[in-house]
């Protein structure tokens, strides 16, 4: 289940326009980084795909020193569980 870069997204799968599950962004250059919309495909439900694509938004806003407004509700939920990913979250946002 390796989770790929996409032009606004990380996704999984093969194709970037059919993926099994994405987490779509505003835009990977802004700061900050909006998430969306989050989507598994029943093929990966309960296999932890979309913990696994909020932590690559979170890694790759850390990599980049940028912060990340949660718009989706299951980014939302992720970032209200888990409170290292404070540190990336903007100031702004309240979950």
């Amino acid at each position: 289940m390796e989770v790929r870069k996409g032009k606004n997204k990380f996704y999984i799968g093969y194709e970037e326009k059919e993926p099994l599950a994405e987490i779509v962004l505003d835009d990977f250059n802004k700061n900050p980084i909006t998430i969306e919309h989050t989507y598994v495909s029943e093929k990966l439900k309960g296999q932890g795909a979309g913990k696994r694509l909020v932590k690559s938004v979170v890694d790759f806003a850390k990599e980049e020193n940028k912060k990340v407004i949660p718009v989706c509700e299951f980014a939302k939920k992720e970032f209200s569980k888990n409170k290292e990913y404070d540190n990336v979250l903007d100031n702004s946002t309240t979950i």
